[in-house]
Parts: C-alpha cells; sequence; structure tokens
C-alpha cells in the first residue's frame, strides 16, 4: 500500500510538471506567433509602399520627362531620320 501512494505520488508530480512545461510553451509559441503577425503586417505594408513606388517611377510621363530634361533628348522628326541600305553584292 505504501509503495503504490509512492507511484502515484510520483505519477502526480510527473504529471503536474509536464502540464507546466506544456502551458509554458504554449505562451512561447503564441508570443512567437503574435510577433510574426506584426512582422508579417511591416512587411505587407512595405511592399504596398514599394509597388507604389515603382507605378510611380515607371510612369510614361516621368520618362519623358527626365529624358528631355536630364538627357536632353529631342522626339524624333522624319526629315531627321537617316535610312541606311545594305548595298548589294
Amino acid at each position: 500500500m505504501n509503495r503504490s501512494v509512492v507511484v502515484l505520488i510520483l505519477a502526480l508530480m510527473a504529471c503536474s510538471l509536464m502540464l507546466v512545461y506544456s502551458q509554458q510553451r504554449s505562451r512561447m509559441l503564441y508570443a512567437d506567433k503574435n510577433r510574426l503577425e506584426i512582422q508579417e503586417n511591416k512587411l505587407n505594408q512595405e511592399w504596398s509602399r514599394l509597388e507604389y513606388e515603382q507605378r510611380d517611377l515607371s510612369k510614361s510621363s516621368r520618362i519623358v520627362d527626365i529624358a528631355t530634361k536630364k538627357l536632353q533628348m529631342k522626339e524624333i522628326k522624319q526629315d531627321k531620320t537617316i535610312y541606311v541600305r545594305e548595298m548589294a553584292k
């Protein structure tokens, strides 16, 4: 009888320790999940900002403006175009 009581007490202690461990693990996983969700939201915001910036930078009016002002390019004119023909052999 004495031996069975000791075994039951040890089993109860082991179950209690496993319960505490699983609760702590659950709390840690929940905290990690929340941290990763916050990081996901920040990355989604950054992605949206970068997509908007890419659309803004690729607008044709901006490209034409940079080409004319910074690169001093001009629109082509038909009378200024030179066509080169290949000579027959």
